[in-house]
């Protein structure tokens, strides 16, 4: 089994992208099963072969805990960790090429606890990927970007597996906003000019800092826009999995 860890801020189309990526997959013939790993999810576009809220239930640990909402998320997403040995169980009962994981929908449930640590570690990391989505609304302008961009390292900082950064809902984007942020990948001088169009605004100076630093850890290089309502972009992020799993060959189907 291979692991793609679909992984992005709230609204960046994780769940959607997954459905998408999982119909592209069955249309070809390559056998892929869809984990759930959001225990606070209320409705999901796709029917989960394993999913995480048959243990954990948000309203339960709310009651047990005396908690909130979101403080019952912090907790639940830390006991994603400590039924692991359920969702191992589970995994064991498949044969498949992928399994496609979403993912909390706030970013840090799943980036920044100790419980990813756990779950990648346990499933195996060298069969694993991260497929990252960046929202286009926030990457609409330099800093917007950038921040997305600073997003996508610390996440691979903390998960310390191979990465695709996907610029989701470009179908949301008018022709010329898609080119913009794209050039701004390309090619880091376009972003410093646009930066620095906007004047000596102290969000600006503190920009180029960052895209300075960026740079130094080598982080931009390529992005693929995708859309899941458009089914745009699929084939991309096949050919980038390969590469990452089989050095470019194909799954057998």
């Amino acid at each position: 089994m291979r692991f793609i860890y679909f992984v992005g801020t709230a609204g960046s189309g994780k769940s959607t992208m997954v459905q998408a990526y999982k119909e592209w997959l069955d249309h070809n013939g390559i056998d892929s099963i869809i984990v759930n790993l959001d225990p606070g999810a209320d409705v999901l576009p796709y029917n989960a072969d394993i999913d995480i809220r048959e243990w954990i239930d948000l309203a339960d640990v709310m009651e047990e805990y005396a908690l909130g909402p979101n403080g019952a998320q912090i907790v639940s997403a830390d006991l994603m960790a400590v039924n692991i040995h359920n969702l191992v169980e589970a995994l064991e009962t498949y044969k498949t090429s992928y399994v496609l994981v979403d993912t909390p929908g706030q970013l840090e449930l799943f980036a920044f606890r100790n419980s990813s640590q756990v779950i990648t570690e346990t499933l195996g990391k060298h069969r694993s990927m991260v497929a990252f989505l960046m929202d286009p609304m926030l990457c609409r302008t330099p800093n917007g970007f950038i921040s997305s961009m600073m997003l996508s390292s610390l996440v691979q900082f903390r998960l310390r597996l191979p990465m695709v950064s996907l610029l989701s809902k470009m179908d949301v984007l008018k022709e010329e906003e898609l080119a913009r942020i794209m050039s701004w990948f390309d090619d880091s001088y376009v972003l410093y000019d646009d930066l620095l169009a906007n004047g000596d605004d102290p969000q600006n100076i503190v920009g180029t800092e960052l895209v300075r630093a960026l740079e130094n850890i080598g982080v931009f290089g390529e992005i693929r826009p995708v859309s899941a309502h458009e089914s745009a972009g699929m084939e991309e992020i096949y050919a980038l999995s390969q590469q990452a799993f089989e050095a470019g060959e194909d799954v057998e189907k």
